[in-house]
């Protein structure tokens, strides 16, 4: 797209954040900084949604950098100064201009940035195509998808961990930590690659079975079938998914959330969240 005016600008990030809906304007320049909120939740999940006619932007900047230059938007949620709510944040990650996420500030020490958020009656269908799964789709506030290639320019920046939160059958919260997490970029099919695992639920996503492994697979829509079935996963389970032949993990769907023998197409829900590893 062509740049446009900072004002229109920032009506544009306005009505986004009342939609609900990943960032997709153009960074103007110049920018009046001072007009933009930086590091401020823009409507949290239990706020409700500002009305696009009367937005609210908070002003205080995240840090100034340098004399003279503009102030920086967080480049993921760990950035977002300690103790704020969760809830729908602005972010710009390195490379890339600036988008919607959804900040978990509470969970686990908080600065989690939210990729994908399911439950089991969604009103997503998840049978999108590669290029709408490249850009995200959804609602940040509900249920969405926050797009393979801003995933991959996040986890670009640091070294990332990963937390796939499970609800399962009976409404009982689980979790699986993988102390490594990044996507390859997309001419490698936005491989997945995880550490270790640990937590409250199985190691579903690196199974010993090759038929339904998701570690180190491509990722497939069924528009662009990458995984190791004769046919595709995709197309026939209904989401776009890290599969082999076919899977042992399915989050991305609509109704049938599973997480290997935890929950078999009755998970309740789902959120895989990704920070920085801490270093000491």
């Amino acid at each position: 797209r062509e740049p446009v005016g900072s004002i229109l600008w920032v009506l544009c990030v306005c009505a986004q954040v009342a939609l609900g809906r990943a960032g997709l304007c153009t960074v103007p320049s110049p920018v009046s900084w001072t007009d933009i909120s930086i590091a401020q939740p823009v409507g949290g999940l239990s706020m409700g949604l500002t009305p696009v006619g009367q937005p609210t932007l908070p002003s205080r900047p995240l840090w100034a950098g340098r004399a003279g230059d503009p102030p920086s938007w967080p480049r993921d949620c760990s950035e977002v100064p300690a103790g704020s709510p969760s809830g729908p944040y602005i972010i710009q990650p390195v490379g890339l201009h600036p988008i919607m996420v959804s900040c978990e500030m509470s969970e686990a020490d908080g600065g989690w940035t939210v990729i994908q958020r399911n439950r089991q009656d969604t009103d997503i269908t998840w049978a999108e195509s590669w290029s709408t799964y490249k850009h995200g789709f959804g609602n940040v506030h509900t249920e969405f998808w926050l797009g393979t290639e801003y995933i991959h320019h996040i986890t670009r920046q640091k070294i990332y961990q990963v937390r796939f939160v499970i609800w399962d059958a009976a409404n009982n919260m689980r979790f699986a930590d993988y102390n490594l997490f990044s996507l390859d970029d997309e001419s490698q099919g936005y491989r997945l690659r995880l550490g270790a695992h640990s937590g409250t639920a199985e190691d579903a996503m690196d199974s010993d079975n090759p038929r339904k492994v998701h570690n180190n697979m491509k990722f497939s829509t069924k528009d662009r079938d990458q995984d190791t079935y004769r046919g595709n996963c995709a197309s026939r389970y209904g989401g776009g998914w890290w599969y082999s032949a076919c899977y042992s993990v399915q989050l991305n769907v609509k109704g049938g959330l599973t997480w290997g023998s935890l929950c078999k197409g009755n998970c309740r829900a789902s959120a895989i969240l990704i920070k920085p590893i801490p270093y000491h």
